[in-house]
Formats: C-alpha cells, sequence, structure tokens
C-alpha cells in the first residue's frame, strides 16, 4: 500500500518462513507461503500453525483438513475465541459446525495463501469479529501474477491419499493491468482406521482490476464441497481396554444392528457403555459458497479507503447412527441427521489518514446472519435372514420419521472501531484505540421432540444482546540499538453469545426454555483483559525472542456434559473467571549458510477461580489448569538448503493436558517428529520450478489423545467419551511445477 509507514520485522523463526513483525496492532507472527512448500501438498491454513511458540494444534488426519478432527489452541483460547478473517472477510469461528461463518479449511486453497497475520494476545480492534478473545488470524490470499501461466501439483501417499491443484493465471490482459487466477483443488483420502474416505473439492477465483496506480478493485470467490466419513468418538476407558483402533462398524451394517439390540462381538461389553463403543457411520457434508468484494481507494495523499462487501451461504449435513432411538420401521437404531444453513451478509468500510506523525483509522462493520439449526430421525432399513445391507451414510435424506429438534437464529452485528498510531521519533510506535460491538441474537424453536430431548424448547422471539461499549486496546514497539526490539500489548475483549443446535456446546441457546429462563438474568457475555510484553534480538547468525502474557478471563462458559455421546445431557455454566499467566521463549541458530534451527519453549499456567455448583453439587474447580490446554511445550525444527535440495525436520513435545474440570483424569503427554525433502529440477521444457517432495508425519509412530469438542465434551469429573486418536505415522511424495 503506497505511502504505508515502514514495517519492522525480526527473522525470529526464519526456517519456517515465520518471522515477528510489530505494528500498529501490537505483538504479531508473519507467516509466509514457505510454510506451505515444507508440508505435506494440502495441508490446512490451521495445521501450518503448529510450530508457532504458544500455539497447540491437533488433528486425526495428516494434513488437518478433516473439518470434525482439528484444534487449535493459542495460548489456552481455543479456536471458537479466536477471530478469523480472509481478505477481510470475516470468517466467523473457525470451528465444526460453525453456525456464524465458514471453517478456515475450507475457505481457501492452501496454494493460493500469499501469507497469514496472527496476533498472539490482543487482537485488534479493527478485526471483524464477534469471538476475539485470545488473538486473530488473518489469512490473506495470493494475487494473480502478472503473466499467463499457471501451477500444476499432484501428490499421492498412505491410504489411498490423492491431492491434485491445478491454477491458471490469465496475466495482464489490457492496459489498466485487469487480472485473475482460477483454481481447482481434489484432495481425496481413505481413514486410517475403520472404511470410508474424506473427500474435498474446492474453486478459487480471484479478479483485480488496478485503477491508476494506487487504487483497485478485487473479487474474491470460493466453493468448498466436503464430504467426509468421521472417525469414532472415543473415552478413555474404550481406548484402555480396546485399544486405540476403535471405529465404526461401516459397511458392516448387520455388526452395527446387532449391536444396537445389545448383541456385541468386539469385546464391546468390557466397556461400562457398550452401546456407545461405536456407531454404523457418522458422516460430514457440506457446500460453501463464499465471495467478498473488496475496494482499495486512494483519496488523497494522506487518505485511504477501504471496503469490503462480502456474502456466504452453506448448507450441510451431519450425520450418525444412533443406537439409543429405534426406527419408527422397526428397525433398532436409526439415522439422526442435522440439517444446519448459514446465510450471512455484511460490509466493512474503513478510512485511514496520515497527518504529521500519527495515523489514524476508523471503521464499522455490519452483518445479518441466519442460522437454521434443524435435526430430523430418519429410517434405518430392517434386516431379515442372511441378507448383509450396507447402505450408504451420504444417501439423499428425504421423509423423516421424527423432527427431534429445529431452531432458527437471526443475529444482527454492528462494529465500530477508532484507533491512532503515533510515531514520536523514527524507531517508537505508539498505539492506542478502541472498539464497540453490538450484537443481537434472536432464537426461537420449531421443533421439539420430547421422547428424544426429555426437555422443553426455547420459544419464539426470545432472544439476548451483547453490548460493549469502550473495548479498548493499546500497544507499543521500540527498536533500540539497532538490532533489538521491545514492544507491549494491552486489550479489553468481549465475545458475542455463542449459538448451537440443542446440546451441542457452551451455548445459552443450546438448552430448554426451562434453562434458558434460568440462566437469562445472571447470563454474561464472556470478556478478557490481556497483557503482554516481549523482546526480540536478531542478527545474521542468532535470534532470540521471549515474550510474556497475563490474561484475566471473566465469565467464561462452559458446557458440562452426560449422559450418551448421541444425546448428551449438557447443562451450560458460567465458570467464573480464569487466570492464566504464560512465557514463550525462542533461539534460532544460522551456523553456516544454508542452515537454520529453531528452538521454542512454552509455559502456561492458567487455573479457574472459582468453584461450580450445579445441581445441589459442588465441584471444587477453584485453583484447577484449565482443560484441554497444556502445561509445558517444546518445539524444535531444522531446514538445510543446499544448491536445489532443501530437507527439513520438525519435533513438538506436548504436556498433558486435563481432561476434566476437576483434573482428576487428563490426557498424557506425547512427542511427534515430521520429516521433509524437497528437490527443484529448474526448467524441464515448459515447465519451471519442476519439485519432487517427500514427507514422513508422525515419523516414530506416537499415539495420542485430543479433544473432539472445543467446549462442549468435558466432563465436570471422570471420564467423557468425545476423545479421537491423532493421526498415525504416514508417507507422502508429490509433484509441482509452473508453466
Amino acid at each position: 500500500m503506497a505511502g504505508k509507514p515502514p514495517v519492522a520485522r525480526a527473522q525470529s523463526v526464519e526456517t519456517l518462513g515465520v518471522v515477528g513483525r510489530r505494528t500498529s496492532h501490537g505483538a504479531q507472527t508473519f507467516i509466509s507461503n514457505h510454510v506451505f512448500a515444507t508440508a505435506v501438498a494440502g495441508t490446512s491454513v490451521l495445521k501450518v500453525l503448529q510450530n508457532v511458540p504458544g500455539v497447540l494444534f491437533q488433528s486425526d488426519d495428516a494434513q488437518g483438513v478433516d473439518t470434525g478432527g482439528v484444534r487449535l489452541y493459542v495460548h489456552g483460547f481455543s479456536q471458537n475465541q479466536i477471530g478469523f478473517s480472509l481478505d477481510g472477510i470475516p470468517l466467523g469461528e473457525s470451528v465444526y459446525r460453525n453456525y456464524n461463518g465458514l471453517n478456515a479449511v475450507a475457505a481457501l486453497s492452501s496454494e493460493n495463501v500469499g501469507h497469514m497475520d496472527m496476533s498472539q494476545g490482543a487482537g485488534a480492534v479493527d478485526m471483524p469479529s464477534t469471538n476475539v478473545l485470545g488473538g486473530a488470524i488473518r489469512i490473506t490470499s495470493s494475487d494473480p501474477k502478472d503473466k499467463f501461466g499457471g501451477t500444476v501439483a499432484g501428490t499421492g501417499g498412505s491410504n489411498s491419499t490423492t491431492h491434485a491443484y491445478i491454477r491458471l493465471d490469465s496475466g495482464k490482459l489490457n492496459s489498466t493491468g485487469t487480472k485473475f487466477y482460477v483454481s481447482y483443488m481434489r484432495n481425496d483420502t481413505k481413514l486410517w482406521k475403520g472404511y470410508g474416505n474424506q473427500f474435498f473439492q474446492q474453486v478459487n477465483l480471484k479478479l483485480v482490476q488496478p485503477i491508476r496506480e494506487e487504487s483497485s478493485v478485487s473479487l474474491l470467490f470460493d466453493w468448498a464441497d466436503v464430504q467426509q466419513f468421521n472417525y469414532q468418538a472415543e473415552s478413555l476407558e474404550m481406548v484402555q481396554k480396546l485399544g486405540y483402533n476403535v471405529s465404526n462398524y461401516y459397511p458392516n451394517y448387520r455388526q452395527a444392528y446387532l449391536a444396537a439390540q445389545g448383541i456385541y462381538s468386539n469385546g464391546e461389553n468390557r466397556t461400562s457403555d457398550p452401546k456407545d463403543v461405536a456407531y454404523y457411520a457418522g458422516t460430514t457434508e457440506s457446500r460453501d459458497l463464499l465471495g467478498g468484494l473488496n475496494f482499495h481507494f486512494k483519496l488523497a495523499r494522506n487518505l485511504e479507503w477501504d471496503s469490503v462487501v462480502y456474502g456466504h451461504n452453506q448448507v450441510a449435513h451431519t450425520q450418525w447412527s444412533d443406537p439409543w432411538l429405534a426406527s419408527a420401521n422397526g428397525a433398532p437404531l436409526s439415522e439422526i441427521v442435522k440439517q444446519p444453513t448459514i446465510q450471512r451478509f455484511g460490509l466493512t468500510s474503513g478510512l485511514k489518514y496520515r497527518i504529521g506523525k500519527h495515523e489514524i483509522h476508523g471503521g464499522i462493520w455490519y452483518e445479518n446472519n441466519k442460522y437454521v439449526s434443524n435435526m430430523y430421525a430418519y429410517n434405518d432399513p430392517l434386516l431379515s435372514g442372511s441378507e448383509n445391507l450396507s447402505p450408504s451414510p451420504f444417501r439423499k435424506w428425504s421423509d423423516p420419521f421424527a423432527q427431534l429438534w429445529g431452531q432458527t437464529y437471526n443475529t444482527n452485528t454492528m462494529q465500530t472501531y477508532i484507533e491512532d498510531t503515533y510515531r514520536p521519533i523514527k524507531n517508537l510506535l505508539l498505539h492506542a484505540g478502541f472498539k464497540s460491538m453490538l450484537s443481537t441474537t434472536h432464537v426461537g424453536a420449531t421443533a421439539n421432540y420430547e421422547p428424544y430431548t426429555g426437555t422443553d424448547a426455547i420459544a419464539g422471539g426470545v432472544g439476548l444482546t451483547t453490548f460493549g461499549a469502550f473495548l479498548p486496546h493499546f500497544s507499543g514497539d521500540w527498536h533500540f540499538l539497532k538490532q533489538h526490539e521491545f514492544y507491549f500489548d494491552i486489550a479489553k475483549n468481549m465475545r458475542a453469545y455463542p449459538e448451537s443446535g440443542y446440546h451441542l456446546s457452551s451455548s445459552p441457546f443450546a438448552v430448554s426454555q426451562t434453562a434458558f429462563d434460568l440462566s437469562r438474568s445472571s447470563i454474561k457475555p464472556e470478556t478478557s483483559w490481556s497483557y503482554s510484553v516481549g523482546y526480540r534480538f536478531n542478527q545474521k547468525y542468532v535470534s532470540f525472542s521471549v515474550s510474556a502474557y497475563r490474561v484475566n478471563f471473566s465469565n467464561r462458559l462452559g458446557a458440562i456434559t452426560a449422559g450418551s455421546q448421541t444425546n448428551p445431557q449438557t447443562t451450560v455454566l458460567n465458570l467464573g473467571s480464569v487466570s492464566m499467566n504464560g512465557v514463550d521463549a525462542g533461539l534460532t541458530l544460522r551456523p553456516v549458510r544454508g542452515l537454520s534451527i529453531f528452538n521454542s519453549v512454552s509455559y502456561n499456567h492458567s487455573t479457574y477461580d472459582n468453584n461450580v455448583t450445579e445441581q445441589g453439587t459442588t465441584y471444587y474447580t477453584k485453583g484447577k489448569h484449565v482443560v484441554n490446554y497444556p502445561r509445558f511445550m517444546y518445539k524444535a525444527t531444522a531446514e538445510y538448503n543446499y544448491r536445489k535440495a532443501s530437507f527439513n525436520v520438525d519435533a513438538t513435545y506436548t504436556s498433558s493436558r486435563p481432561f476434566s474440570y476437576t483434573n482428576d483424569t487428563s490426557l498424557p503427554g506425547y512427542w511427534l517428529v515430521n520429516l521433509g525433502a524437497r528437490y527443484n529440477f529448474g526448467s524441464v521444457s515448459r515447465l519451471t520450478d519442476l519439485t519432487l517432495s517427500f514427507n514422513i508425519t508422525n515419523l516414530t509412530g506416537s499415539h495420542y489423545l485430543m479433544m473432539m469438542g472445543d467446549d462442549g465434551g468435558n466432563p465436570m469429573s471422570g471420564d467423557y467419551q468425545s476423545l479421537v486418536v491423532g493421526a498415525p505415522r504416514q508417507f507422502f511424495g508429490g509433484v509441482k511445477a509452473n508453466f
């Protein structure tokens, strides 16, 4: 952007394509597209963050594209408490069963990512998001190239994985500089345990129209089609008694049929809840259309205007076979299908004015979101004699025998902000600003099958409003003695009340009318005060960084679960406040040309400040560590480049994580090691940068467990079936070239 003040950079994690960057929005990390070059082709935008200090990423697949099996935490905050945007388009909560946006995995093909900016602490006041509590991630797509050409790539690997990508760049089409690209991506892999596959295809289009020298209009379009079998959820007891390879019965419908009748063949009865050990199948389907029109105009020498107009439509199906609810035709199990839809549109608009040593930035964001959450029950076929059916979980759903639940949400959000970045001297930036947020949600139940839910439903027209008039943000960045940098960041953030279908998350709407009425007068939105301070040193052979942070988290909502996996009995409680203290330290060594070695350690002490009372029972959670996030992480990465060849290896250690709120159960710590190698043959015939790659993920074959739900699957005490097993060792080889 012309006229933008220079940005100071520190090469803190150069080998990963990750560099520290201090900007007017406080402490940030810049992630270049180099990280995708060293990863398995098709690796998601979330998974490439796994080597950043303070970040915990876990997945049940090697590429991190299983939308129901990935978990991201940044400094103790889960991915539904972190803001996401793509080219200025808000993506909402980037989680499974997203209610107000699009999972980042499906928003843009990873090959089309230009770079990402991640704030690990306080976020930014201009971030269009209602769920920023602990940071923000901005994804920027790559621009079309000036010359006609394209890219083709193909990858194959373990579990019949195939990944294909093709992109065509138009080059400049006329004297005004009009250019575009269109790409197609297809990813298909079989489950590494059990049967079924995970299919994902995507089309991206970006068009850029320059206007004179310093203004432009651009269009971004995304179509994503996801069809995935899900891995079986497990409990600690299931893993201990049956091992890591428990999976759904599919395609053996007869075995699932008998199990629903209490006739088991795989040792299910060795557990305390044999019906919940496995189901016939669980699947996810979603189709998304996302579009955004970006306007950037330089109105005067010191005045710029940026706006985005966007729209998003999603139609989804999430299905599981329920052994607890018989079909109306007499079959002992039925198919439960959630059929949510999202329709949202909005705009952001902001002005930036430079005067003297100040850069003043102000703007507005508005969005309307209609979220419909319906859940139906469908008949499964009857078995007789020796027939062995294999009904497809991806069948066309029609004629349900019951609508179990239905909710329609309508949410209007308005956010405004103003900020000033002041540069009193050349090497010092001071920033101050605030945002105001108003988000109002109205919800009503359209259906409720009480024999299944066992409770009443929320009546139509009720709602909740989240309002924060003054959410401030302060930061500073001082570069001194050329190679040294000091920064600080302070912010207050607020999260709007989350939405979800019945009993699916820690949403105040995901409960009965009775529970909603009891909580409505006392419930408050989640808020946080975040403080961070850091130092960096950078020179030719050594880079060092250390940062410390503290977070005071108020009105933390938690979903306390019990009952079966298919119909959990969920209570949404205010868990009170949380106090978090942590530190990250990183060291990069570049002893010889082409070699870079990075090491980091992260420590987090995050505890609940209150005990919790539920239905007359007091649970002693005060002083207990927050669930799902480890106290300690260690990360090491080495990359070596020699002529046309490059090699990388990375290793991470994640310590144990509390599973229950009372900390009487926990998940064990584990190591993960990944290996990669590439060779660039240069130009071959009409191809350029012909590159072969080879990757091994989870090199040592570690077994590890991860959470199935960010905040909807933790027991108050003891065990619960909400875990999945991390991906095993897998091998991948690929080829990529430009033309």
